[in-house]
């Protein structure tokens, strides 16, 4: 299976993984799985943290090599996900999920997310 984890999952995983769900955390345990961090993601986990919603700094400090030592790899938002998210059913309004939602549609991706709002999109979701 090939993983897309939401910005919370991405967050909760390096802060030791205790708030993931137990689906969630074998999932991304499992050998044979791959697990993503989007731009998206990680762009939205600055914001929050410079806006002080949240502290994730530690994660973002040196986010390239942290990613590479869990094993992640990163999804780039390409052209086609932008034109994907912009033209998704307004269920959901976050334009950061929604990048998430057009990536795990045009890549063949589960999203790891506890947002059941995903499921209206039709996109698979392990929580």
């Amino acid at each position: 299976m090939r993983l897309l984890l939401d910005a919370h999952a991405l967050l909760w995983w390096f802060e030791g993984g205790e708030r993931l769900s137990g689906r969630a955390r074998a999932a991304m345990d499992a050998p044979g799985n791959e697990v993503f961090a989007s731009v998206a993601a990680v762009w939205e986990l600055a914001i929050k943290t410079e806006l002080g919603k949240l502290d994730a700094q530690a994660l973002l400090d040196g986010a390239e090599e942290r990613f590479h030592a869990a094993g992640f790899g990163a999804v780039a938002i390409t052209l086609d996900h932008a034109i994907r998210a912009g033209a998704l059913p307004k269920h959901h309004k976050d334009p950061f999920d929604r990048v998430l939602i057009a990536q795990a549609q045009a890549e063949n991706l589960t999203l790891v997310s506890d947002d059941a709002i995903f499921d209206r999109y039709g996109v698979r979701r392990v929580w």
